[in-house]
């Protein structure tokens, strides 16, 4: 099977660490060069992190909707902070030890349900009670 040339690292970067709080330039980047959608960086020691892994840690909704509307694949973290209950309660009734895996930069899944705010309440009581 025939790859293609992986993508630009500094691109990469560029837009992982955009997509921390730049929504304009997310779409900027992600117009120029669609498989961004789903890169990652990695900013050392494997603290592998996806566009979509900056938007949640971050609460930034807006940014996480854009690229799963995209093509992003949801991960735990990002559901938690989106307050989408139904799927953190599914992956940890898989999975029950994905409650204590840490996400992006070591920052905990409650954490991630926290940066959502008020959308993302029933998810951190439901971290809390767990």
């Amino acid at each position: 099977m025939d790859r293609e040339p992986g993508l630009n690292s500094a691109l990469v970067q560029e837009f992982v660490g955009n997509a921390h709080g730049d929504l304009n330039r997310v779409q900027e980047l992600l117009q120029q060069e669609p498989a961004l959608v789903n890169a990652c960086w990695d900013w050392g020691g494997g603290d592998w992190e996806t566009g979509l892994g900056a938007a949640a840690h971050m609460g930034r909704r807006d940014i996480a909707e854009f690229l799963l509307a995209n093509g992003a694949r949801l991960d735990i973290f990002a559901a938690a902070m989106m307050g989408q209950l139904d799927v953190v309660q599914a992956m940890l009734a898989a999975y029950p030890a994905m409650k204590d895996v840490p996400g992006p930069h070591g920052i905990p899944l409650i954490a991630h349900a926290e940066a959502g705010g008020e959308g993302a309440t029933a998810v951190v009581a439901f971290l809390q009670s767990h």
